[in-house]
């Protein structure tokens, strides 16, 4: 059984290994508001355990459009559709998430959330990162780019 993130009581469970573990659940719970406001929907995570699959179609993704191979470990990750939309989420022990959105054949693209008090990691060096402020995240730096092949 997953996780159902809760966006009111912000919780660690899960990320208590990562050093802004409490800056990483504020932006898990950032994205359970998101979907919870936008599209009814539950965000549920798993143990990167069990998301095995989930962490490998992200990780195959990154490195086939962009040649990027994450260093840090992954802690959860989901996946899921809502409203014909393709979602998959991975969040690391470094403060990272990805998500991949694929909403055929209009937006096709990875995207990547920094946690509070991290450093970009090496290999998303080349990205520029938008700042945006969250009040349960803190200050959430954001980047993206469109997917080109067919996953």
């Amino acid at each position: 059984m997953g996780y159902a993130v809760d966006f009111v009581k912000v919780s660690t469970v899960g990320l208590e290994s990562s050093p802004v573990a409490d800056a990483l659940a504020g932006l898990r719970a950032n994205e359970a508001r998101y979907f919870k406001n936008k599209y009814d929907h539950v965000f549920t995570t798993e143990p990167a355990a069990k998301a095995k699959k989930t962490i490998d179609w992200v990780h195959r993704i990154l490195k086939e459009e962009r040649d990027i191979v994450i260093e840090s470990r992954p802690l959860e990750a989901t996946a899921f559709e809502v409203e014909g939309i393709r979602w998959a989420y991975v969040f690391y022990e470094s403060g990272l998430s990805i998500n991949v959105l694929l909403d055929e054949p209009n937006k096709r693209a990875v995207g990547f959330k920094l946690s509070d008090g991290m450093e970009v990691p090496a290999e998303l060096g080349s990205f520029k990162f938008a700042r945006q402020k969250s009040k349960l995240a803190g200050t959430i730096r954001g980047s993206y780019f469109v997917i080109k092949g067919d996953y």
